[in-house]
C-alpha cells in the first residue's frame, strides 16, 4: 500500500469507495434507510474531481497495481472531509495510513487543530487518535434524519 497526492484518473475510483463504504462500513451503525439517503448511488466522478478544484488536500491509498483504496481530505482551514476506505480494506492500517499523512502535512502548513464531523465508526477511529468528542449533531439528508459527532484535535 502506497499513499499519494489524488489524480483525476482516481474520480470514479473515489466515488466507488465513498459509495461501497457507506453502505457497507457504515452499515454496521446506521440503518439502509440511512445509507441510502447518505448515499443513494455513486457520484458521477466529474462531481468528484471538482471537489479538489477548492484547494483541498486529498491523499489516497492506492494498492501495488495503483487502484485507490481509500482517501482523505483535508480543507485549509483543518477541516477533515471525506475520510473513507473500501469495506475490503476497512481495519487494516489503510485508514491510519492515510490520517497519519494527513496530519503531517497538516503540521506542515501551520494548522494548529484539525476537525471533522465523524460518523459513528470514524468517531470511533478519530477518539483512538487522540480528538476530542464535542458532541453529537444532528443532520438530515434527502429527508432522513442522521447523526455526526463534531470532534477536534489540537496539534500543538
Amino acid at each position: 500500500m502506497n499513499i499519494r497526492p489524488f489524480r483525476p484518473e482516481d474520480a470514479a475510483a473515489l466515488a466507488q469507495i465513498f459509495h461501497a463504504a457507506v453502505h457497507g462500513v457504515s452499515a454496521r451503525d446506521y440503518s439502509p434507510e440511512q445509507c441510502a439517503a447518505w448515499s443513494p448511488q455513486p457520484a458521477p466522478a466529474e462531481a468528484w474531481q471538482e471537489r479538489t478544484s477548492d484547494g483541498r488536500i486529498v491523499f489516497v491509498a492506492v494498492n501495488g497495481s495503483d487502484q485507490p483504496q481509500g482517501f482523505i481530505e483535508l480543507e485549509r482551514d483543518g477541516h477533515i472531509d471525506c475520510f473513507y476506505c473500501h469495506p475490503n480494506v476497512a481495519g487494516t492500517g489503510v485508514g491510519l495510513a492515510l490520517y497519519q499523512q494527513l496530519e503531517i502535512r497538516a503540521q506542515d502548513l501551520g494548522l494548529s487543530s484539525l476537525f471533522v464531523e465523524a460518523s459513528e465508526a470514524a468517531k470511533r477511529f478519530f477518539i483512538r487518535q487522540g480528538f476530542t468528542d464535542e458532541g453529537r449533531r444532528e443532520i438530515e439528508r434527502r429527508g432522513v434524519a442522521l447523526h455526526n459527532y463534531r470532534m477536534t484535535k489540537i496539534l500543538i
